[in-house]
């Protein structure tokens, strides 16, 4: 009796045990269902929001395409205008000649002859070239690209909410590394001895050298990073991060660095056309706040970065420094966006001002932000729009040159300007060495500005375009491009 006594007294905790385990699922089966209402009803309204957006975006590229129907109905009907009253002038002057032409009077005739004449070849010279050709398609260039937001519907998906493994430790900045030349700065990092969370890459983040706010300039899974074309004299503040996939750690401490006063850097003479590793990286994106990465030199890789503060290019030294080109030695690249303060007002910017067209039929001046007094410098305008055979220019100015007429009218601006047959270079309203060879849309246009030769050479899709240009420059050049509405350019600068 006493040892089922015992046996029924653990028999009973069980069932009391169990009991309590049946109110306990029966009160997690409420709370999963309180728990899918509402978990549903926040998926709705995700789902509406991002419909919404969609929405709304729609409305905004139906605002652009309805705008660019009423342009092109626009520049047609002033032609059709235009060309009604050429037309009737015309007209009424054949009219008028014929009745001349039966003048039986001779002495009456030739004194008006002469004078008619003069007009009939006047109003034929009006209907020369481009008169009787459209000034605008039909064609609606617009093309959207709706392929990566259909990718991303598709890869809408639940993420995990919790992390299995830790985040990692902070970065330590070796100060043995770390160093400044001129107006460069290279940083070298580690993990702490004793961590073990796997790290998957570091974030670098330089401030503006003025004390501003921090910005990414390299992400990636090296531990050194040389940062070029800093300002000279400044003091920059560097910190670094690393991530995982379970999130991102502390910052590391944060150095100051100070770069140099001297301005003399060493520069690099690069034959013409510019070689193949440059132009490589002059193909790629320019953007505000995220690094592109393309394989340039052997051991390396070259990054670029652009801001509205200031901009930096910038390339990754590996650890393994066998590379056959000194770091040290790296042409700073100067990069420059179109300049909208001194530019004519009726140019038209877009694309973080890197792109460029007209809204008059004059030809219209608009210059680079950036000014070049010495050094090897390298540019290209791509082009993206080209009708009715136009005959924009390219070339380098004086920050005070004419912005209503053609580039190269006066004495501060030396350009090359270009139709869809040939072009000639042109200098305070001097036009020399006409070249076969023209543009079309997507053409490239190159500007190579030697000032340690002190020579401007232009090329047309990376073809030297006649021989060297200018010759003995020597002074502050802004890159500069002349163009009416119908020609639309992209700079690629650096």
């Amino acid at each position: 009796q006493s040892q089922l006594s015992q046996a029924l007294n653990g028999l009973s905790d069980r069932a009391k045990e169990a009991k309590e385990f049946l109110v306990q699922l029966r009160n997690m089966v409420q709370q999963i269902q309180e728990n899918s209402v509402e978990f549903e009803a926040c998926l709705v309204a995700q789902c509406d929001a991002l419909i919404d957006a969609l929405n709304r975006r729609k409305a905004q590229l139906l605002s652009r395409v309805n705008k660019e129907h009423e342009h092109k109905l626009k520049v047609v009907r002033d032609q059709i205008s235009h060309c009604t009253v050429k037309l009737r002038q015309t007209t009424g002057l054949m009219e008028y000649c014929l009745e001349v032409i039966k003048e039986n009077d001779p002495s009456g005739f030739l004194q008006i002859s002469d004078a008619l004449i003069r007009r009939v070849h006047l109003t034929e010279d009006q209907w020369g070239k481009g008169t009787l050709t459209p000034r605008m398609t039909t064609d609606f260039d617009l093309n959207l690209d709706n392929a990566p937001l259909l990718q991303s519907i598709h890869q809408l998906d639940f993420v995990q909410m919790k992390v299995s493994s830790p985040v990692p430790a902070p970065p330590i900045l070796q100060l043995e590394e770390c160093c400044t030349h001129n107006n460069s700065a290279t940083l070298s990092w580690k993990q702490p001895p004793l961590s073990t969370v796997q790290v998957e890459g570091y974030i670098l983040e330089l401030d503006d050298g003025n004390g501003g706010q921090f910005r990414e300039v390299y992400v990636g899974k090296e531990t050194m990073c040389t940062v070029d074309g800093l300002h000279f004299n400044s003091t920059y503040s560097a910190r670094v991060k690393a991530f995982n996939k379970s999130g991102v750690s502390p910052y590391s401490k944060t150095l100051v660095l100070q770069t140099s006063e001297d301005t003399q850097s060493e520069e690099q003479t690069l034959p013409f056309p510019v070689p193949l590793e440059r132009s490589q990286l002059r193909r790629m994106s320019p953007f505000s706040s995220t690094l592109n990465l393309q394989p340039s030199f052997s051991g390396r890789s070259y990054f670029e970065l652009r801001s509205s503060a200031h901009q930096l290019s910038l390339h990754s030294s590996l650890q393994s420094l066998n590379s056959a080109v000194d770091i040290k030695k790296m042409v700073a690249v100067a990069w420059f966006s179109f300049d909208p303060a001194s530019a004519h007002a009726d140019i038209i910017f877009s694309n973080d001002n890197l792109t460029v067209t007209c809204n008059s039929y004059d030809d219209r001046v608009v210059l680079g932000k950036t000014g070049f007094s010495k050094g090897l410098h390298y540019w290209e305008l791509s082009i993206d729009r080209y009708d009715n055979h136009p005959d924009p220019a390219f070339g380098v100015a004086r920050i005070d040159v004419l912005k209503d007429a053609m580039l190269g009218k006066d004495d501060k601006a030396w350009a090359m300007y270009v139709d869809n047959n040939r072009s000639w270079f042109m200098h305070n309203n001097s036009h020399t060495n006409r070249t076969e060879g023209g543009i079309t849309k997507g053409a490239t246009v190159g500007v190579l500005l030697d000032l340690t030769r002190r020579t401007l050479t232009f090329s047309i899709n990376e073809d030297q375009q006649g021989p060297v240009a200018f010759e003995n420059l020597e002074g502050l050049f802004f890159p500069a491009v002349s163009l009416n509405r119908n020609v639309q350019v992209r700079a690629w600068s650096g």
